[in-house]
């Protein structure tokens, strides 16, 4: 069962909070202990970014008429991708 007061973050506050982390891990002068603390807050930190990118693809469609006047939404993963790897469009 999920936790009801479980805090959500964004993806912006997880990143800020993903840089601090590999900023003291890079630092040095860690126990082990502390390190290895660290390093699986930076792994749960780094899921949560990636969850959030991933809904946020999700989300993001191109509104485009078909022949008949009509309008569906295209996924961006179907778009051509150019040659910096962002899809056209953008």
């Amino acid at each position: 069962m999920a936790e009801k007061n479980k805090v959500v973050l964004s993806f912006d506050q997880a990143i800020s909070q993903l840089e601090d982390v590999v900023q003291e891990l890079e630092g040095g002068g860690l126990s082990l202990e502390k390190a290895l603390e660290l390093f699986a807050k930076g792994i749960e930190l780094s899921r949560i970014c990636n969850r959030n990118l991933q809904a946020a693809e999700q989300r993001i469609a191109i509104l485009t008429k078909d022949e008949g006047e009509g309008l569906f939404l295209e996924d961006i993963d179907s778009l051509p991708a150019t040659s910096e790897g962002n899809r056209s469009g953008f």
